[in-house]
């Protein structure tokens, strides 16, 4: 049986790897929105030692949103949306969760909010690595680098939110 890739014209797989890439930054909009101020309020935090500068998250995030969006496109590509809905439709709650840590942490101050969601976002992209994995390993391999960010910023969140009980509530 050829699989999904065989099938799809050149310019159709274009095409999704827009899609995709579209989708996957369209979630970074959102958390973007919300951040327009986190900078200066993440200076006035009191962080960590290990804690990074705020200028290094926005590169960062830019290289793992474009690896993300290429591995759902790989998986898509491979396998088309019918074949991997499942692992598909977790990719983008784990995108919603994604865009909602930075509402929580940044905008309302939550910060057990963001440390209980954040905790949600690793379980959700542990399990999308999962998902990717049997449909394609590199597309997995691409969500490695994600789930170590996440998996440092699970303790960021909650070192930050400890160290800050009076401003994130």
């Amino acid at each position: 049986m050829k699989n999904a890739t065989t099938r799809l014209p050149v310019a159709k797989q274009a095409l999704g790897l827009v899609a995709w890439l579209v989708v996957t930054f369209a979630a970074a909009a959102v958390a973007g929105v919300a951040s327009a101020g986190a900078g200066t309020f993440y200076r006035e935090l009191v962080r960590p030692d290990w804690a990074p500068p705020a200028w290094l998250f926005g590169p960062v995030w830019t290289v793992l949103y474009v690896l993300i969006g290429v591995a759902a496109w790989l998986v898509w590509r491979a396998h088309g949306f019918r074949r991997a809905a499942t692992a598909l439709v977790l990719f983008v709650v784990q995108l919603a969760a994604n865009a909602l840590w930075t509402w929580l942490f940044f905008v309302w101050h939550q910060g057990s909010l963001a440390f209980a969601e954040i905790l949600l976002l690793w379980v959700l992209v542990a399990g999308t690595v999962v998902a990717f994995r049997p449909l394609h390993s590199v597309a997995a391999a691409l969500l490695l680098p994600y789930l170590a960010w996440v998996t440092f910023a699970c303790a960021l969140t909650f070192s930050v939110w400890r160290l800050n009980p009076g401003v994130l509530s």
